[in-house]
């Protein structure tokens, strides 16, 4: 009976050690991929004419004169 307690306890530690050496294996190949992905898209960014204020130019206001931030700044400048 000692016998089957103490080769218990050895393979309980055996699989002990290895299910944390497969999660080190795993948590490592996971941060390989996280690095080799692709950055995320770039946006242009651009100035307001008026206050020099940087956004994107998807939320710029652009008029006949230039870029501008807000409605507000494009009346002012005449754009």
């Amino acid at each position: 009976m000692k016998y089957l307690l103490v080769s218990a306890i050895v393979l309980f530690v055996f699989w002990l050690w290895r299910h944390n050496r497969e999660a080190e294996h795993h948590a490592a190949a996971s941060s390989r991929t996280a690095r080799s992905r692709p950055a995320a898209k770039v946006t242009e960014m651009v100035a307001c004419d008026v206050c020099e204020v940087h956004l994107p130019r998807s939320e710029a206001l652009i008029g006949s004169r230039g870029i501008y931030c807000s409605d507000a700044h494009r009346r002012q400048a005449g754009g």
